[in-house]
C-alpha cells in the first residue's frame, strides 16, 4: 500500500470550516509538483512584471511640472525636456546594468542577490530593506494614480459625475483588497489577469502620441488653459539662470521624475517566474521594457511641452488626460479616444500595483532562506503562492494608504529612494564582480556597473535632501531600523541554530538519567477528558501517577474532591495545591521543583485539553493548557505534554450507542 497523498480524505472525516472555505475562495490545492507549470512566457512576463515599470510613465512628467511650475511658471514647459532627456540616459545605464545582472544571477533577489555574492550579507540587507519598502510604496502609489486616472475620466467628460474625489481612498483600498486576491489564487491566475493592460496601455498611449504628433505636424494642436480653476498657480520667476529655476528646483524636480523609473529592477527580482533559459529571457523582456518606458516617458514630456498641459492642486485632471482630451479633441470618436486612454491607464496602473505582489514574497522568501526574515515567509500556500509575504505587503499597504489618504503627491516623496538604494547596490555588487574576474569586456563592464552605482547614488541623496521635510525623512529613519531589525533576526537564528547543535558527547546522548519517573495529572474538573489522561499515565509505566488538583476556589475544590472520592474510577488519589493569590504558574512551578528536587526524579506533566470541534465552541473555551505548557516547559526534568479530547467526537459517539 503506497503512502496516502495530501489530497485523500480520511473516510468519514469532514475537511475543517476553514479549509473548505479556503477551496472555495481560491480554487483547489495546486500540488508542489505542478510548480514549473506556473512559469510565464516572455510575453505575458512582460505584461506582468513591466506593467509597474510602463505605467509610471503616466504620472513621472506631471510630478517634475508640480515642482518646475510653481517656480518659473510656462518655462517649465521648456525645462521639462532636458530634465526627461537627463532620466531617459540614467534608463539607458541602468537598463545596460540590469541587463547584466539577469545574465549572471538567475534567481529571484536581484539587487538583494548580487549584494550578498559580492558585498556580503549584512551589507545586502540594505538592499533587502530598500527593495521591501519600495514594493510596499509601489502598491500604494500605483493604485492611488489608477484611481486619479478614473477620477480624472469623470471631471473631463463632466455630467454629474464630477464629485467622485471623495472616492480616493476607498477605490484605492478596495483595489489592493482585490490583488491580494488574485494572486493569492497563484502565480498562473495572475499572469492571464494582469499581462493584457500592459499591452492595452501601450497601445491607447501610442496611439494618442501618434495622433498628438501628426497634429502638432499640422498646426492643428491646441493649448491648455493654464490659469484654469485648480490648476497649479504659475510661477513668476522668468529670469536669470534656467528661466529664474535654482539648481535645488531642478534637482526636485529631476528626483520626481526618477519615479518613472520604478518598476525597472522588477524582471531581476522575479527572474524565477521566466522559463528556461532564464537568463536570455528575462534579458529580452528587460529590454523590451525598457524601450517601451523610454519612448512613453519622452512622449508624454513632450506632449506636456507641446500642449501646456498641467497640473492640478487636487491631482485631477492628470496630465496625461489633459492630453488625451486636447489631442483627440470633443468630437464622438474623440470622447472615445479619451476613455479609451483614461481606462487604459487606470488598468495598467492597477495592475502595475500587482508586481510587487509577485517580487515581494519571491524577495522575502529568498532572505528569509537567509535568515534575515521569518521563516513562515518561506512557505507556499494552497495555490504555490508565498501567501505569508502577500498578506505582509497587503496590509502595510493599507496601512499606508490610509496614512496618506491615497495622495499620489504625498506617496511619491516615499518612492524612489528605495529603489535606487537598490540600484546602487546592484550597480556596486557588479562592480566588484567583475573586478575579481579576468573575462572579455571586462573595462566596459566595470565602467558600467560603477557608473550606474554612482549615478544612482547621486540620485538618492539628491531625493534625500530635496523631498526630505516632504516625508522623505520617514523613509531615511526606516532604512536603518530596518535594517538592523534584519540584522537582529539573523543573530537570533544563528544563536538558535547554536544552541541546537550543541549536543552532548554520544556515549551520554541517550542514555537516562534519572532512577525514577513521576506523571502527574493535572486535574480541572471531573469529567472523561481528564480519565482518559489518568489511562494514559498507566499506559506509560511509570513509578508513580499522581493527580493535582490547583484550589483557586476552594468550595469548588471541595466539591471536586468529593466526587473524587465517591468515585470508582480510578484508584489515584487526588491531590490539592493552594493557590489563593491564583498565581497557577508559580503554584506549578514550585510544585514540580520540589518533586523534581532531588536529582533522581524526572516528571511529565500531563494536561487535559478539551479540543472543540465548532468555532463557538473554541470561542466559549479558553486555551489555558497550551498556555501552562509554554509556562512550565522550560523547568529542569520536566516533560509538559498536553492531551487533546475530543469532545464532539465523545459526543456523537454517545449519541450513536444511545440511538
Amino acid at each position: 500500500m503506497g503512502p496516502m497523498s495530501a489530497n485523500d480524505r480520511v473516510p468519514g472525516r469532514a475537511e475543517p470550516l476553514g479549509y473548505r472555505l479556503k477551496s472555495l475562495l481560491l480554487g483547489p490545492p495546486l500540488a508542489t509538483a505542478r510548480m514549473r507549470q506556473e512559469r510565464l512566457g516572455n510575453r505575458t512576463a512582460l505584461g506582468v512584471l513591466a506593467s509597474d515599470c510602463i505605467s509610471s510613465s503616466a504620472y513621472g512628467s506631471e510630478e517634475m511640472l508640480r515642482v518646475l511650475v510653481p517656480v518659473v511658471g510656462a518655462a517649465a514647459f521648456t525645462l521639462l525636456m532636458p530634465v526627461t532627456g537627463a532620466i531617459l540616459c540614467v534608463l539607458v545605464l541602468l537598463t545596460l546594468c540590469y541587463s547584466d545582472v539577469v545574465m549572471i544571477y538567475t534567481r529571484a533577489g536581484g539587487s538583494y542577490v548580487v549584494a550578498r555574492e559580492n558585498l556580503g550579507p549584512d551589507i545586502a540587507q540594505v538592499a533587502a530593506v530598500a527593495l521591501l519598502v519600495d514594493y510596499v510604496v509601489t502598491v500604494a502609489v500605483q493604485v492611488s494614480a489608477g484611481t486619479n486616472a478614473i477620477i480624472s475620466l469623470a471631471h473631463l467628460t463632466g455630467g454629474g459625475w464630477t464629485g467622485l474625489d471623495h472616492l480616493q481612498l476607498p477605490v484605492s483600498v478596495g483595489v489592493v483588497g482585490i490583488l491580494a486576491y488574485g494572486n493569492l489564487r497563484g502565480l498562473r491566475e495572475a499572469g492571464r489577469m494582469f499581462a493584457a493592460p500592459a499591452y492595452l496601455f501601450i497601445g491607447a498611449v501610442g496611439l494618442m502620441l501618434a495622433v498628438g504628433v501628426g497634429r502638432w505636424a499640422f498646426g492643428d494642436l491646441p493649448h491648455a488653459d493654464v490659469h484654469a480653476a485648480g490648476a497649479v498657480p504659475l510661477g513668476t520667476q522668468g529670469n536669470g539662470w534656467l528661466y529664474g529655476a535654482s539648481l535645488f528646483m531642478v534637482l526636485r524636480a529631476f528626483a520626481n521624475g526618477g519615479s518613472s523609473l520604478t518598476g525597472l529592477e522588477a524582471i531581476s527580482n522575479g527572474i524565477s517566474v521566466f522559463r528556461e533559459p532564464q537568463g536570455r529571457n528575462a534579458r529580452r523582456t528587460l529590454i523590451a521594457m525598457s524601450c517601451a518606458l523610454g519612448v512613453l516617458v519622452l512622449g508624454v514630456s513632450g506632449l506636456a511641452h507641446l500642449t501646456h498641459a498641467i497640473p492640478y492642486v487636487d491631482g485631477t485632471p492628470t496630465v496625461l488626460a489633459q492630453e488625451a482630451h486636447l489631442v483627440f479633441g470633443s468630437s464622438w470618436a474623440g470622447w472615445a479616444g479619451l476613455v479609451l486612454v483614461q481606462l487604459a491607464t487606470a488598468l495598467i496602473l492597477y495592475t502595475g500595483a500587482n508586481t510587487p505582489f509577485t517580487g515581494f514574497p519571491y524577495l522575502a522568501s529568498f532572505v528569509a532562506e537567509d535568515q534575515f526574515l521569518p521563516r513562515q515567509l518561506t512557505r507556499r500556500g494552497h495555490r504555490l503562492a508565498f501567501s505569508n509575504g502577500i498578506i505582509t505587503l497587503s496590509v502595510v499597504a493599507l496601512a499606508l494608504l490610509l496614512v496618506t489618504d491615497a495622495s499620489v503627491d504625498r506617496l511619491v516623496a516615499l518612492y524612489a529612494i528605495g529603489v535606487f538604494t537598490a540600484f546602487t547596490m546592484a550597480g556596486a555588487g557588479l562592480t566588484v564582480y567583475h573586478l575579481r574576474r579576468r573575462e572579455r569586456g571586462r573595462i566596459w563592464k566595470v565602467a558600467v556597473n560603477a557608473s550606474a552605482a554612482v549615478v544612482s547614488a547621486a540620485v538618492v541623496l539628491i531625493f534625500a535632501v530635496t523631498k526630505f521635510t516632504e516625508g522623505a525623512w520617514l523613509v531615511v529613519v526606516v532604512f536603518p531600523l530596518g535594517v538592523w531589525t534584519l540584522i537582529r533576526i539573523n543573530r537570533e537564528y544563528r544563536a538558535e541554530a547554536t544552541a541546537l547543535h550543541s549536543l552532548p558527547p554520544a556515549e551520554e546522548s541517550d542514555r537516562a538519567h534519572w532512577r525514577r519517573h513521576i506523571v502527574l495529572v493535572l486535574v480541572d474538573a471531573f469529567d472523561p477528558a481528564v480519565f482518559q489522561a489518568l489511562r494514559y499515565a498507566h499506559e506509560v509505566r511509570p513509578d508513580e501517577v499522581r493527580a493535582v488538583h490547583v484550589a483557586v476556589d476552594r468550595p469548588r475544590a471541595e466539591r471536586l474532591t468529593a466526587r473524587w472520592q465517591a468515585t470508582d474510577a480510578t484508584d489515584v488519589s487526588l491531590e490539592l495545591v493552594d493557590c489563593p493569590d491564583r498565581r497557577v504558574v508559580r503554584a506549578l512551578t514550585e510544585l514540580v521543583s520540589a518533586t523534581t528536587a532531588d536529582g533522581d526524579t524526572a516528571l511529565t506533566l500531563l494536561l487535559p485539553r478539551r479540543a472543540y470541534p465548532s468555532l463557538l465552541g473554541r470561542l466559549l473555551h479558553r486555551g489555558t493548557a497550551e498556555r501552562l505548557a509554554h509556562a512550565l516547559g522550560s523547568l529542569a526534568a520536566v516533560a509538559v505534554t498536553v492531551l487533546p479530547y475530543a469532545v464532539g467526537e465523545a459526543r456523537r459517539a454517545d449519541e450513536g450507542s444511545v440511538g
